[in-house]
């Protein structure tokens, strides 16, 4: 059994056996591994006892899990109504013409992932981006533009 295996098995064994606990397992592991390679996801199916399909399907529905590595800085631009009305698209696709990446994407170098957020709760800011846990508000394309270039 290979390492990703075995931390899969330690961190889902107090769930083993409850299918009712897929998502709460699912957390555990993207928590500890930062995402959920295929090989986890069939660990998680084996020890839970439940078909490798519905594990796929739960992982693919909720927007919070991973299945690709996430960058080093994640880069969450508002689509709320407030920022989509004042150019939230302008600002986003500058981004991922900026990054090279499309939405939902991570960078060649592993430095930012790219994200949209239905709301950041930040409306009186619009249009609005969070890098990590930063926000900046008020954003223009150009703006925008500036803030990723100065991130380390």
């Amino acid at each position: 059994m290979n390492e990703i295996a075995e931390k899969v098995r330690e961190l889902v064994r107090p769930y083993a056996g409850k299918p009712t606990e897929l998502i709460q397992a699912l957390h555990r592991v993207q928590s500890a591994l930062g995402y959920l390679p295929k090989e986890a996801q069939a660990v998680v199916a084996e020890m839970l006892e439940v078909p490798p399909s519905q594990v796929r399907g739960v992982v693919t529905f909720y927007h919070f899990f991973r299945t690709k590595p996430a960058g080093r800085h994640t880069i969450r631009v508002c689509l709320g109504t407030a920022c989509h009305v004042r150019g939230a698209e302008r600002v986003l696709s500058a981004l991922s013409e900026e990054l090279k990446v499309e939405l939902g994407g991570t960078t060649a170098d592993g430095k930012f992932t790219l994200e949209a957020a239905r709301c950041l709760g930040c409306c009186g800011l619009a249009p609005v981006m969070m890098i990590d846990e930063e926000v900046y508000g008020k954003l223009d394309p150009k703006e925008a533009r500036q803030v990723v270039r100065g991130i380390p």
